[in-house]
C-alpha cells in the first residue's frame, strides 16, 4: 500500500488484551472502506497478544505491527502517530469494537462536507456473557460553532476522525485525563467539523479497566487543565474562549471529576482531593457562578448552581 493511497490510519494501542484483541481487529481489517492502515502499537504486553495480531498480519497486509516499552496509552499513540501515512487519524482502544461500515460512512462524510474533523455516535457497551451484549446509545449534542464544541463536545479520542495535518500537539504523557488536553488544544487547529448521527463504536465497560480504577492520581485532573490554560493563553486564545474553558473547568471538576473521587478508597487522599477542588474551582475561576452556560436549565446545571461552600460538603458526603 502506497503512501498516497492511504485515507486512513487507525491507530490501536495494545497492553495485555489477549482476550480482546481479536475481536478489535476482526471489525478493523473487514472495514467497507479500503485504503485504510491499522497500525498496532504494542506497549510491553507480557501476554499472549502480539502472536494473536501476528496471525492476523497474516491474512490481512494493511497491518502494521510496532513494538515498544510500555509506557502507557498516550505515549503508545503518540508513537503510533510518528508512523501514520494516512490523510485522516482515528484512534481505536484495543479492548473495544467498531462497525464495520465506521469508517467508510465517516470518510465520506469528511469529503461529503471537506472536514477536517468528524466525530460520530457511540454505545456504552456491556457485556453479559456468551456472546451476549447490552448497547446504550450515547447521542451527543450537535454543536454548530468551535466555542459550543468546548462546551458540548464529548471529550474522547475514539469516536472521530481527524485530519492529521491539524493534529499539532500529542496526547500527555504519564497523566490521567489525556484526552481532555488533546482535544481542547485540537479544538483552535479545527477549521471545518461534521457529525455521523449514528452509533457506530462500541465503548466496552469492564470493571477492571482504568477508567473504574480511581486513585490520588484522580487528581491529575489540575496538571492537565493547567496545561490546557497555558497553551491557551501562549497561543492568545484565553481572553477569546475564557467562558467556555471556566465553564469546562466547572462541570468536569464539580460532577465527573468529583464522582471520581468519592470512588476512591482511602478516606485522607479523597477529603483532601475534595478540598483541592474546591480551592483550585475558586482560585482559578473565582466568579465561575455568574457563567453565561450555567443559565441553561439542564439537570447538571441547576445541581452546579446549587454549589456553594455550605453545600459542597454535603455533596460530597452524598457522592
Amino acid at each position: 500500500m502506497t503512501r498516497s493511497k492511504i485515507k486512513i490510519s487507525i491507530i490501536v494501542p495494545m497492553y495485555n488484551v489477549e482476550n480482546e484483541i481479536a475481536r478489535c481487529l476482526e471489525t478493523l481489517a473487514n472495514q467497507t472502506q479500503k485504503d485504510i492502515e491499522i497500525i498496532v502499537v504494542n506497549d510491553g504486553s507480557t501476554d499472549n497478544s502480539k502472536a494473536i495480531v501476528f496471525d492476523y498480519m497474516k491474512k490481512y497486509s494493511n497491518i502494521v505491527y510496532l513494538e515498544k516499552k510500555n509506557g502507557g496509552l498516550s505515549d503508545a499513540r503518540n508513537y503510533g502517530m510518528k508512523f501514520a501515512k494516512g490523510e485522516y487519524i482515528a484512534f481505536v482502544d484495543s479492548d473495544d469494537f467498531v462497525d464495520y461500515t465506521m469508517y467508510e460512512k465517516m470518510y465520506n462524510k469528511a469529503i461529503e462536507t471537506k472536514a477536517d474533523y468528524v466525530e460520530c455516535d457511540f454505545y456504552w457497551s456491556y457485556h453479559l456473557g456468551k456472546n451476549k451484549w447490552k448497547n446504550k446509545k450515547d447521542v451527543g449534542i450537535r454543536f454548530t460553532n468551535k466555542k459550543e464544541m468546548m462546551v458540548y463536545g464529548r471529550v474522547v479520542a475514539w469516536n472521530k476522525l481527524i485530519k492529521r495535518k491539524i493534529i499539532k500537539e500529542n496526547f500527555p504523557v504519564g497523566l490521567l485525563y489525556e484526552d481532555i488536553e488533546f482535544f481542547y488544544k485540537l479544538i483552535p487547529e479545527i477549521k471545518t467539523f461534521a457529525f455521523v448521527e449514528e452509533p457506530l463504536y462500541f465503548y466496552v465497560q469492564r470493571e477492571e479497566s482504568l477508567v473504574n480504577k480511581q486513585t490520588f492520581k484522580t487528581g491529575q485532573i489540575f496538571n492537565i487543565f493547567n496545561d490546557v490554560f497555558d497553551y491557551y493563553k501562549s497561543n492568545n486564545l484565553y481572553d477569546e474562549y475564557k467562558e467556555e474553558l471556566e465553564y469546562t473547568y466547572t462541570r468536569i471538576l464539580l460532577c465527573s471529576s468529583l464522582k471520581r473521587i468519592s470512588k476512591i478508597n482511602d478516606n485522607v487522599a479523597k477529603e483532601k482531593l475534595f478540598y483541592e477542588t474546591w480551592q483550585n474551582l475558586n482560585t482559578k475561576f473565582p466568579k465561575w457562578k455568574k457563567n453565561k452556560y450555567l443559565k441553561s436549565r439542564s439537570l447538571k446545571n441547576l445541581y452546579i448552581r446549587t454549589v456553594n461552600s455550605k453545600t459542597y460538603k454535603f455533596y460530597c458526603k452524598l457522592i
